[in-house]
């Protein structure tokens, strides 16, 4: 019954959403990694057995795998159903034809806001999924950009109708690093270089002609159970009371007040531009605080879908490999493999985007809307 109610309330939630938002951008351009993937890294065939490519991925919306790494809609689906567009084609798949209208998303599964480069000059260049960084994904807009529009004004008109979302990206920066064994202390000497990545590409975007960019901080990466299981601990104070690590929080609060602070900058700099930052780890925090508020009886530290452990975590049995399970109602849990979200929890955090709780300033609130 309780989780019939919760359905509910989302529902009524996403139709007024839907009916109270303008519509004012007629297409969106997304850069990023696996949390905003669409299909590229599927389309690319860098895998040859992608699990993204097969169920549980996908099943709760599109009954299908889709290449997203959740089992149904990301958050850049939930903004784009808010504005009334279609889902984002994947970059790849505008290369082979399908239209690019309406915007397109160059995210990809693994993707680093450094360029890969900066991974092999420190022997961490054989953890990386792709070297389609954050650069290579400019470089894939600046091609299309041509077939978007033809001159200046055209461009100009064309782009003040759209938004743009530079992320959340940076995150798998880190994830390499203390994947092979990086403390702390280490990682936060990377972040300047990751911010300023991040900063850098939103500069490129507004001298390409962006007016409207969305810049998501990181989430809450002690709450997540793939950490959580790799760097447990015995010490009861390295938790917070909701059971996350409070080390890993903090490090991600820090890259999230630099990332500020470089967007601070850039509004300065560019008065003329409206840049949005997205509080991924604000949203996240609030049904980490509340789960069963917002419907996650489940919990919010464990795994729908994994291969057990504590965190149903586990590296050698991971979501869609030999070994794993996924849950009955992914829509109660908001991690999906341990290292991903459910449709629930992008959901939740999309909602938070577009009516401003987590959006600095409020996405509803922009003035570009004719």
């Amino acid at each position: 019954m309780k989780n019939k109610f919760f359905i509910l309330v989302i529902l009524f939630q996403t139709v007024d959403l839907a009916l109270s938002t303008p519509k004012k951008y007629e297409s969106i351009f997304n850069f990023g990694d696996s949390l905003s993937d669409t299909g590229n890294l599927l389309l690319s065939g860098a895998l040859v057995f992608p699990v993204i490519g097969q169920l549980p991925y996908g099943e709760t919306f599109f009954q299908h795998a889709t290449g997203r790494c959740s089992d149904g809609r990301l958050i850049i689906d939930f903004i784009a159903e808010a504005f009334s567009l279609p889902y984002l084609q994947p970059y790849l798949a505008v290369k082979q034809g399908q239209s690019s209208q309406h915007g397109v998303n160059f995210a990809f599964s693994g993707a680093t806001a450094l360029d890969a480069e900066f991974f092999f000059q420190r022997n961490m260049g054989s953890i990386l999924w792709t070297n389609n960084s954050l650069n290579v994904q400019l470089g894939w807009f600046r091609k299309l950009k041509s077939d978007l529009c033809s001159d200046n004004e055209s461009c100009d008109d064309f782009f003040k109708k759209s938004l743009f979302l530079v992320g959340e990206i940076g995150g798998n920066d880190y994830n390499y690093a203390f994947f092979l064994g990086g403390s702390i202390k280490q990682l936060q000497s990377m972040v300047p270089s990751v911010v300023g990545a991040i900063a850098n590409a939103t500069s490129a975007l507004i001298e390409e002609g962006a007016v409207e960019l969305m810049v998501p901080g990181n989430f809450p990466i002690g709450c997540s159970a793939v950490y959580l299981t790799l760097f447990e601990s015995p010490k009861k104070e390295d938790y917070d009371r909701h059971g996350c690590l409070k080390a890993f929080n903090g490090f991600a609060k820090y890259h999230n007040s630099q990332l500020k602070q470089a967007l601070d900058t850039l509004r300065q700099k560019y008065p003329h531009a409206r840049i949005f930052y997205a509080d991924y780890y604000g949203a996240a925090m609030r049904y980490v605080h509340a789960p069963l508020h917002n419907g996650f009886y489940g919990g919010t530290l464990k795994a729908c879908c994994g291969g057990g452990g504590p965190y149903n975590f586990n590296i050698s049995a991971r979501c869609g490999h030999p070994g794993s399970e996924a849950c009955k109602d992914p829509s109660v849990y908001s991690n999906w493999d341990g290292i991903h979200l459910t449709e629930a929890a992008y959901r939740h955090i999309a909602l938070a985007l577009i009516n401003g709780s987590s959006s600095h300033p409020p996405l509803i609130s922009s003035p570009l809307s004719d």
